[in-house]
C-alpha cells in the first residue's frame, strides 16, 4: 500500500527530464531520468540516481564518466527515441557530440555537461552517483527551456509571473 502511495506522491513532484549518457566500447549507452540535482558549487558537483536495473547502469560505474543532457521540449524525440530502442540505436548522430571519449552530451541542450564519477552510495534500488563536473556547455539563453515529468507525462515548464 505504502510503496502505491509513495509512486503516487512522487508523480506528482516534477522533474526535469534528461539524458544520462556514457560509452561502453567506443559505443554510446545511456537513459532518461528525472533523478538528477545538483550538490556543491565547490567542487562543480551533482547527483544522479540510476536503478541498478537499468541497462548503462554498470555501464556508466566501468567507464568511471557519464553525460547529463538537460532535455527542452523540442526534444521530446530523444525521450521517444530512447524509450523504443535499445544501446547506440537511441543515439542519433546529428543529435550528439560523440567526440569527448568520455560521455555523449546532446547538442543544442539547455545543459549539458561531462562529469567524472567521484564517488557512488547504496541506494536501495538505486546507486546515488556523486558526479564531478569536468566541462559543461550551455545554450543560447533564449533556447534555455525544460522538459518536465510529472504525472507520468511530459510537460513544459511556463514562466509564471506573480501580479504585483
Amino acid at each position: 500500500m505504502i510503496e502505491q502511495q509513495f509512486k503516487e506522491a512522487m508523480g506528482r513532484f516534477a522533474g526535469a527530464v534528461t539524458a544520462i549518457t556514457t560509452f561502453a566500447n567506443e559505443q554510446p549507452a545511456g537513459l532518461i531520468a528525472t533523478a538528477v540535482c545538483s550538490l556543491s558549487a565547490e567542487p562543480p558537483s551533482v547527483i544522479v540516481c540510476i536503478n541498478k536495473t537499468a541497462s548503462a547502469h554498470d555501464l556508466i560505474l566501468n567507464n568511471g564518466y557519464f553525460g547529463v543532457s538537460l532535455l527542452a521540449p523540442a526534444h521530446a524525440h530523444v525521450v521517444n527515441r530512447f524509450n523504443t530502442s535499445k544501446g547506440a540505436e537511441r543515439f542519433a548522430v546529428e543529435d550528439w557530440a560523440l567526440g569527448n571519449g568520455k560521455a555523449p552530451v546532446l547538442r543544442n541542450a539547455p545543459v549539458g555537461m561531462v562529469c567524472r564519477i567521484g564517488n557512488c552510495f547504496d541506494g536501495f534500488s538505486h546507486t546515488i552517483f556523486v558526479g564531478l563536473i569536468e566541462s559543461i556547455s550551455l545554450c543560447e539563453p533564449e533556447l534555455n527551456e525544460c522538459l518536465l515529468w510529472k504525472g507520468r507525462g511530459l510537460h513544459q515548464a511556463i514562466e509564471y509571473v506573480a501580479n504585483r
